[in-house]
């Protein structure tokens, strides 16, 4: 029976090397600064900005250099999935979907397209989702807690409060692409949940802006566009 792999060995291999990534914008570094202050960090703006992506980076080269934290939680509402429900399988399989920015994110960090895949396997990464949080604690984790606009505040509740022993968590959001918005009976948590963040010192808030997204030109003068549009044109 062949013995499995464990952690160290992954890192180790030759050809799944973390490269090294620099901050481009002001608020970007602003994100590591406080990140390596051990902070728990609310990461708000525009999209484009990498902040799935940075946070991934961080969370990732933190357990690589075998600090306090032993394993990356991916955290993801689905509540918007009720518009795909007319699809085949389980909630787990239609909700995969979700994971597919991480599988581009990790294979952009390690130079291989199965490094997300070969880091769940090995169980230095999860990904859940809100739907089965209760009666969970995560210790010795880096929680991340993307789209979180998209979450309730039930949700969003639910998560810190599984936040257990040598744990630190990062909640990521972009409230112009809410898919709650849709909904009448689901209502975003982001704004009430961030109220409350910010009464606790153990939290940093990051807000990027239009000069912090970095993804392309086009989706920059797109963003700037919309904002404008939708600021002389409010529903």
């Amino acid at each position: 029976m062949a013995k499995k792999k464990t952690a160290p060995n992954v890192f180790s291999k030759n050809g799944f090397k973390l490269k090294e990534i620099e901050s481009k914008t002001a608020n970007q570094a602003k994100m590591f600064d406080c990140y390596s202050k051990g902070n728990h960090l609310f990461v708000s703006g525009c999209p484009g900005t990498g902040k799935s992506f940075l946070a991934c980076y961080l969370a990732i080269k933190e357990i690589i250099s075998q600090g306090p934290y032993k394993k990356l939680l991916i955290v993801r509402s689905v509540v918007q999935s009720r518009d795909i429900g007319y699809l085949p399988g389980t909630l787990e399989e239609k909700a995969a979907i979700y994971e597919a920015p991480y599988v581009t994110i990790f294979a952009e960090l390690f130079g291989r397209a199965d490094a997300y895949d070969v880091l769940k396997e090995v169980g230095v990464i999860d990904f859940v989702t809100t739907s089965f949080l209760r009666g969970l604690t995560f210790n010795d984790s880096i929680v991340l807690m993307d789209e979180n606009q998209n979450a309730t505040f039930e949700e969003l509740n639910t998560v810190i409060s599984r936040i257990g022993e040598n744990s630190k968590i990062v909640f990521m959001g972009d409230f112009f692409q809410n898919d709650l918005t849709k909904k009448k009976t689901d209502k975003s948590g982001y704004y009430k949940f961030r109220h409350i963040l910010e009464t606790l010192a153990e939290f940093s808030f990051i807000d990027m802006n239009v000069d912090d997204i970095v993804r392309s030109k086009l989706a920059k003068n797109y963003i700037i566009a919309r904002i404008e549009y939708e600021k002389n044109h409010p529903e």
